[in-house]
């Protein structure tokens, strides 16, 4: 395990030692996210492409880049190592020279929240607390909620109350204790920050502790050494905080900081049409995000208000990759052509990135040597009422062969 040497914020610049600060910049503010940076000669030393061959698969596996000291900490639940399954006729449909999807919903909640929730309940074990809190638009609600109750901590769960069904029972199944709130995203922030301020609870919205992102990057972590150290072109990836897409980044940052790769994917955000804020401020070429509404059928990017914009605008820039925004229907027609074509059942939120990817290649922004990596964020079965639009019905019939055989016929689906 290791000890991080530094935090620096992303905006200004300023450093802090471990324990000085424990989330953001007291300079900047909420906006002043911190990065969480290692002594990356010394880890270097030990988290070589040789010794990771022989670790377990999972996201521990890179312990000199991740911030538990005390291995005691770290919740049971397997995280992580999730597959990356190469898809030759998704790359010639759309013309590149290779498609690669990573089907993070593999993780133990579903969802690639879940690296970050590792992360966050071992570290708040770590220093002694025994409550943590966080605002979700579902996916880290559920994930806090699952690591949570095997850390043996409290939980106290944000959401907003249009969050699907699915989710909120699921945290309720953990133990959690839930509350639903009235309004968007943002006031469901608003009063999650409140109350974790007012009682003193750990924080796991990852936005504002710079910890949770270190869970997030061992994606990217993965993606590297899953491809043999030969990395992709584009790794496209669904955006609403920011805090996934800042994660990517930060991954291959470290490995290009310890010398495992030579270069960077360009990183692809992708946003829905409806809560499109950071795709908005990067087109613009502004310097900071302007917040709004968000109304999207993906609520796991539901975000208007996104608290990471400064690590997400970030990644997109200095990778040189885009960002791309996707409607509603466009998100829905990914996710069966996603599951049909690759076997991976993705939420609304995570067919957006194919959505994005699908988008770009149709308007010939894609060369075709490129390979491409798709990371699915969310599994299907999160958001069974949005696949159900996505598709159609399915045949009713009597229990006998005459009633079947008539309605197959009258179909046309081929015997």
């Amino acid at each position: 395990m290791a000890q991080p040497v530094e935090l620096k914020c992303v905006l200004c610049g300023a450093s802090y030692a471990p324990g000085e600060v424990e989330y953001t910049c007291p300079v900047c503010g909420l906006d002043g996210t911190l990065d969480v940076l290692y002594d990356y000669e010394s880890a270097a030393r030990t988290m070589t492409k040789g010794a990771l061959a022989g670790r377990e698969r999972s996201l521990w596996r890179y312990e000199e880049i991740l911030p538990i000291v005390d291995k005691g900490s770290i919740p049971h639940l397997a995280v992580g190592w999730t597959p990356l399954y190469e898809c030759p006729a998704v790359a010639e449909e759309y013309g590149v020279r290779e498609f690669m999807v990573k089907d993070d919903g593999r993780n133990p909640t579903g969802s690639l929240k879940d690296r970050a929730s590792a992360v966050g309940v071992a570290r708040a074990i770590d220093i002694n607390q025994r409550t943590i809190a966080c605002a979700s638009t579902g996916n880290a609600a559920s994930s806090l909620s699952g690591f949570a109750a095997v850390g043996g901590l409290r939980s106290f769960i944000f959401v907003p109350e249009k969050a699907p069904v699915a989710k909120v029972t699921q945290l309720l199944v953990y133990g959690a204790t839930v509350v639903l709130v009235k309004g968007d995203y943002a006031d469901v922030f608003n009063l999650a920050t409140a109350a974790i301020n007012k009682y003193g609870w750990y924080n796991r919205n990852c936005a504002i502790n710079p910890y949770l992102v270190e869970g997030k990057k061992t994606c990217a972590l993965e993606i590297a050494e899953q491809t043999g150290w030969d990395l992709p072109d584009r790794v496209f990836i669904s955006v609403g905080d920011g805090c996934c897409i800042g994660g990517l980044y930060k991954g291959f940052s470290d490995l290009l900081r310890m010398g495992l790769i030579s270069r960077m994917p360009k990183i692809v955000g992708v946003q829905a049409q409806g809560a499109k804020p950071i795709y908005d401020a990067f087109k613009s070429k502004a310097e900071r995000v302007a917040f709004g509404p968000a109304d999207t059928v993906a609520d796991s990017i539901s975000v208007g208000a996104p608290r990471n914009w400064a690590k997400a605008l970030r990644a997109v820039r200095e990778s040189e990759g885009d960002m791309v925004a996707v409607s509603d229907e466009e998100i829905l027609s990914a996710i069966p052509e996603l599951a049909r074509k690759t076997g991976v059942f993705g939420e609304p939120a995570g067919a957006a990135a194919f959505a994005g990817f699908r988008k770009m290649a149709k308007e010939g922004l894609l060369g075709r040597g490129e390979r491409i990596a798709v990371v699915v964020t969310g599994n299907g079965l999160k958001d069974i009422e949005s696949a159900r639009k996505s598709v159609g019905a399915p045949m009713l019939v009597e229990p006998t062969i005459e009633d079947f055989s008539g309605q197959l016929e009258r179909s046309g689906f081929p015997c």
